[in-house]
């Protein structure tokens, strides 16, 4: 499915194909695509990625043509690769296809003063895609987010203070009682020092 997603596919190219379907490369054309995760993808995708990559030029399942694509490419991985190259589970020729310009982010728990811009750019989104008005934390709260480890990162973040938006209903405080981090403990002082 990965493969049909990334390349396409022509109708009658597996079972459930009903019609022709671009791939998410070509769709691209002209323009920038993000692979999430590129650690993740098999071994099997890997080599026709770095096709693509070196030729520009993608095969749609169940089609014998090549089909030119002109489309930048950006990956993100939170897998060291590596580590993963040496495990034999990443191609080292696509690793410095893929490196052309690395940027390496740190985690969120070495970024403290990035904590609070993003929390607050997460709570906003939520208060407009609700259309309710804007929505704050409590002071406790804030210096609570800014002390918290945040193992899974951003993406920890976000969903932690979702949640929280949820259960202050109408509120338009959040305070440390509306939050419950990834383990389901709350998010208090008594559990900061051992998570950071």
């Amino acid at each position: 499915m990965l493969e049909a997603e990334l390349f396409g596919y022509n109708r009658g190219a597996f079972t459930g194909a009903f019609q022709s379907r671009l791939g998410r490369l070509q769709l691209a054309q002209g323009g920038t695509v993000l692979l999430d995760e590129v650690g993740d993808l098999p071994l099997s995708m890997q080599a026709k990625f770095l096709r693509f990559l070196q030729e520009g030029e993608v095969q749609r399942l169940g089609s014998p043509d090549t089909l030119r694509v002109d489309a930048r490419v950006v990956a993100a991985t939170n897998a060291l690769l590596p580590r993963l190259i040496k495990e034999g589970r990443f191609r080292e020729d696509l690793f410095y296809r893929l490196a052309v310009f690395p940027i390496e982010i740190d985690p969120l728990r070495q970024r403290r003063a990035d904590i609070a811009p993003l929390s607050e750019h997460f709570l906003n989104l939520l208060c407009q895609e609700a259309r309710v008005p804007t929505k704050t934390f409590s002071p406790q709260t804030a210096r609570a987010l800014e002390q918290y480890a945040w193992p899974g990162n951003v993406r920890e973040l976000r969903q932690v203070i979702e949640r929280a938006f949820i259960l202050a209903e109408e509120q338009t405080e959040l305070g440390v009682e509306h939050f419950s981090l990834g383990t389901g403990e709350p998010l208090s002082e008594r559990n900061l020092t051992t998570a950071a």
